[in-house]
């Protein structure tokens, strides 16, 4: 779907247009389209408008890049639903006020995320937008020999990070000045190049604003070079942890959904990841709640028939299955996203032991409880979320799909109003509904002024003198 909404059957206020002359009214055709519009939509009065501005404002709404981002399809039908409230049943803003125009222009207000409803209170804006897709198409790339410094410029004074696979860091292609990170693997025997192909074969089959994108994939003699998508944001765990970020329940949800969207592509693409650990979420930006799942070096391509065990990933949000080396499937991932929430909710991670064999020991246990303190203020709904993750048995383990159906991961827009946030979409839909209005307003315009030239040449209702 595009972002451009069909003119059949919108709803919003018109403008009638009518002639008078010696104080008799007549009514036009301009006024047949009022008294239509009217009786399709009660609740909307005609209002006056002065007809250049509307001319502005349709010739933006009929461009795409004016409409907000904020949904999958940045379309109507994919918009959040406002709430009905009263005993009408009319749709309504959620109690939500608009800013005023002095608010709106203070900076101060715009640095720390707030928005001020005319009450006088204020609301932080939770940016619960989907994240902006990566800077280039969607590639399939192949393992190539390639002239590495002479096509990119590497920054390896700074490291992103590293392991045993070797180092990350940022990096500019010369010929287009695109900004990238680079996977840098050291090859000292074939299973550390296998390791990197298997990496470029699944990037090739995930295309999701949730997951992070690959550029292009090299190899010299010694090492391979794989260029991905920039995210400036930095991992999740590092910004939540900051001393000036103060995350609720509500910052949870919006990046948990985000995840399970990634996830339940990723799974219905056939797709592993295994490794999935707060260090491989990162934000977009320092300033959004939009993040994406990160290195997919560990990710397997599932097949139901063939039996897959792993031996590898981080201790603390291994699934049981993976320790006892049994098979593992989509619900392996589950468990992981499980733990992810518990320590996002209360800072503590479940099985975490003083060691890596104590922290094995407390997975096979698979004991999970809310009775410590930073669970005294945390929803049932939340706590259920998580109960359901973790279960020894992984075919108890909520699916992907199920997660995004569960109660704590829906009706964002209610749940925000009551913890004092607002959600960034509604601050996006309020802008496009009034955009759509005024549109529909300016074609009400033209139209009645199209039938009155008609109408002067006597071939619709003429007027009288």
């Amino acid at each position: 779907m595009s972002g451009k909404v069909s003119d059949a059957g919108a709803e919003g206020p018109t403008c009638s247009m009518a002639t008078t002359n010696q104080g008799q009214k007549k009514e036009t055709s301009g006024q047949l389209l009022k008294a239509e519009e009217q009786e399709r939509n009660p609740i909307h009065p005609a209002v006056h408008v002065d007809r250049q501005q509307l001319e502005d404002v349709a010739a933006a709404a009929e461009d795409p890049q004016k409409f907000p981002k904020c949904h999958p399809a940045g379309g109507e039908e994919d918009l959040p639903e406002p709430c009905l409230s009263g005993e009408s049943g009319m749709k309504e803003d959620c109690g939500i006020d608009k800013p005023t125009k002095s608010d709106q222009d203070n900076p101060a207000l715009a640095e720390f995320g707030l928005e001020r409803a005319e009450g006088g209170d204020f609301f932080q804006i939770i940016d619960d937008c989907p994240p902006p897709p990566a800077p280039f198409p969607h590639r399939i790339l192949t393992l190539k020999p390639g002239d590495v410094h002479g096509l990119f410029s590497i920054n390896k004074r700074e490291t992103l990070g590293g392991g045993k696979f070797g180092e990350v860091h940022t990096c500019i292609e010369k010929s287009t000045n695109l900004l990238l990170v680079v996977k840098m693997i050291k090859i000292h025997n074939p299973k550390d190049k296998e390791m990197a192909l298997n990496e470029v074969h699944v990037m090739n089959q995930l295309k999701h604003r949730n997951l992070i994108q690959m550029y292009e994939a090299l190899e010299t003699p010694n090492e391979i070079y794989l260029f991905l998508e920039f995210l400036e944001g930095g991992e999740l765990f590092e910004r939540i942890i900051d001393e000036n970020y103060q995350l609720t329940e509500m910052d949870a949800m919006v990046f948990v959904r985000q995840i399970c969207e990634g996830v339940q592509y990723m799974h219905q693409m056939y797709v592993l990841h295994l490794d999935l650990k707060p260090e491989n979420i990162v934000c977009v930006s320092q300033t959004s709640h939009m993040v994406k799942i990160i290195d997919f070096g560990f990710a397997r391509r599932y097949k139901p028939r063939e039996k897959l065990k792993v031996s590898f990933g981080t201790p603390e949000f291994l699934a049981p299955e993976v320790v006892n080396f049994d098979f593992v499937s989509f619900t392996t991932d589950m468990w992981s996203l499980g733990v992810i929430s518990y320590v996002l909710l209360s800072g503590l991670s479940p099985f975490l032991g003083d060691n890596d064999t104590e922290t094995l020991n407390n997975v096979l246990a698979a004991v999970t409880d809310f009775d410590e303190e930073p669970f005294e203020n945390v929803s049932e709904e939340a706590k259920d979320f998580i109960m359901n993750l973790l279960i020894k048995e992984k075919s108890g383990r909520m699916s992907a799909a199920q997660c995004l159906h569960h109660p704590w991961l829906n009706n964002f827009a209610e749940k925000a109003k009551r913890c004092n946030r607002l959600l960034k979409s509604q601050i996006e839909l309020r802008k496009y509904m009034t955009r759509r209005r005024w549109k529909k307003n300016f074609i009400a315009v033209t139209a009645a002024n199209r039938f009155k030239k008609i109408s002067s040449c006597g071939s619709l209702t003429t007027l009288e003198d």
